[in-house]
């Protein structure tokens, strides 16, 4: 039997189907139609189009990059170009890589109460810490990484590292504001490298380089200091 405008070819889906079946308005699938994102529909007339169901997750998929991601469809559209099924593989593996990540930080919870009785740290530059975003506790408390912070705090402060010497909680900004683009480049290295891999694979490989990661950036800060303080003392010399 021929197609008519109300019956579609075998397999194939009518715009209202597509937007329906993709979570996404027809305005927005006619938009990627216009910018490239989505291959030419099935034409059977001059003002008749109908689309292949793989279009369902390709759309999925641009919006998840576009208000997940926040890529310009500039980009994803490249992105698809060059391999649109390594585009689905980072996008899961990220997902997986949040999620393990989430769960260990709310396993690791440190109530308020308990954060205040094992750390000397007065209220007020918790608190401050907390307006800087240094520190992003919940209702269940702080989770392990804002431990960590705050036990650093703790052991600079006991070392004599407090305000009387000038040094204050915003002095924790300059290490935010220097290790941001670093993270940046580090994930986007690192989640363009390892989604060669599979799924399950990366996201172990990630989670066993943590803690090497942080040792490594540590050495490194350690031999950077010290070759400051000596230029420092030559200069003085």
């Amino acid at each position: 039997m021929s197609a008519t405008a109300s019956t579609p070819p075998d397999g194939l889906l009518k715009m209202s189907e597509l937007a329906e079946r993709s979570g996404v308005s027809a305005g927005t699938i006619k938009h990627y139609l216009r910018e490239g994102l989505l291959p030419e529909p099935v034409k059977t007339s001059r003002n008749m189009a109908y689309y292949p169901p793989e279009f369902v997750e390709r759309i999925r998929l641009i919006k998840r990059l576009q208000e997940e991601r926040f890529m310009p469809l500039r980009l994803i559209k490249g992105v698809l170009e060059d391999d649109p099924d390594r585009a689905r593989t980072l996008v899961e593996l990220e997902d997986r890589i949040l999620e393990r990540a989430v769960a260990a930080q709310e396993q690791g919870r440190v109530s308020r109460a308990e954060v205040r009785r094992r750390y000397d740290i007065p209220d007020n530059v918790l608190a401050r810490l907390e307006d800087l975003e240094i520190l992003a506790p919940n209702s269940r408390g702080y989770d392990p990484d804002d431990v960590k912070v705050i036990e650093a705090i703790s052991r600079f402060r006991a070392g004599g590292y407090d305000e009387a010497l000038g040094f204050t909680v915003y002095d924790t900004l300059r290490y935010r504001e220097a290790l941001g683009p670093l993270v940046v480049e580090e994930v986007r290295t690192l989640l363009d490298r390892v989604s060669r891999e599979d799924v399950e694979r990366a996201v172990e490989m990630i989670a066993a380089g943590a803690e090497p990661l942080r040792e490594l950036v540590g050495a490194i800060h350690s031999k950077l200091l010290l070759a400051e303080l000596r230029r420092a003392s030559e200069r003085r010399g």
